[in-house]
């Protein structure tokens, strides 16, 4: 009951009434998103038995996306200018986290504005606000993938990108297929452990599984959960 009347005091001008709120706190994501949202808990992770579409809405009703973005990102990417944006810097400040320097290709089926329609446009306009923007990072696009993969072909036909001479480590899809199909393939044709979806861009330590994750996929993504939980209370703590 205390959590619903946080929840329904928080949405009320949404409409929440207690009644609803209450009712929603006998659901897992619910209740356990409560948890981190008083404090009461400093992570939570979900997802093997709950749709993504369900759990991503309970995410954003209850914890809430940073002030500072209007979208955030796992596999939720959506086609448009303004979200590549937002994922480009979510992805930045992922990739920092993990104690990487970023070097990004944002990917399109065209090079550098050869096709000026469709999706390539809204990745070379995302392209040129976060070139704009943030002088230093090395991001440079649209491309295709095995220019992006390949960095003597790209510095040879393109040598005039921010990424000259260095190999590109975070890929940025411009929509959900073609990043599911991505990261699918290659999880079927190489050997490599993927850990993730990683959340980028909520108020506070949630992070999604899905239905196909091993016990090992769980493993990983809680252990990126306590992680984000420490640096979330180290900065808070610094305030």
């Amino acid at each position: 009951e205390r959590y619903a009347h946080i929840l329904a005091e928080k949405r009320g001008r949404e409409g929440a009434t207690f009644d609803e709120a209450n009712d929603k706190m006998f659901e897992r994501n619910y209740f356990g998103m409560m948890m981190v949202e008083t404090g009461d808990a400093d992570a939570f992770i979900t997802g093997v038995y709950t749709k993504y579409s369900n759990t991503i809405k309970v995410a954003k009703e209850v914890i809430g996306i940073r002030p500072e973005y209007k979208h955030f990102g796992t596999m939720h990417i959506l086609n448009s200018k303004e979200t590549l944006i937002d994922i480009a810097k979510l992805a930045e400040q992922t990739v920092r986290f993990f104690n990487h320097t970023p070097v990004m290709a944002m990917l399109s089926y065209s090079n550098f504005g050869s096709d000026q329609d469709g999706s390539p446009a809204s990745v070379h306009q995302a392209v040129e606000y976060m070139q704009k923007n943030y002088p230093e990072l090395a991001i440079d696009g649209e491309m295709q993938v095995n220019f992006a993969m390949n960095t003597s072909l790209r510095d040879a036909k393109y040598p005039f990108t921010r990424l000259a001479g260095k190999e590109v480590n975070t890929l940025v899809f411009p929509n959900l297929s073609s990043a599911n199909s991505g990261y699918k393939l290659i999880q079927a044709m190489c050997d490599t452990e993927l850990i993730g979806p990683i959340q980028m861009g909520l108020n506070k330590p949630i992070h999604f599984t899905d239905f196909e994750s091993s016990v090992r996929d769980i493993v990983n993504i809680t252990a990126v959960a306590v992680i984000d939980a420490i640096v979330d209370k180290k900065k808070k703590e610094n305030k």
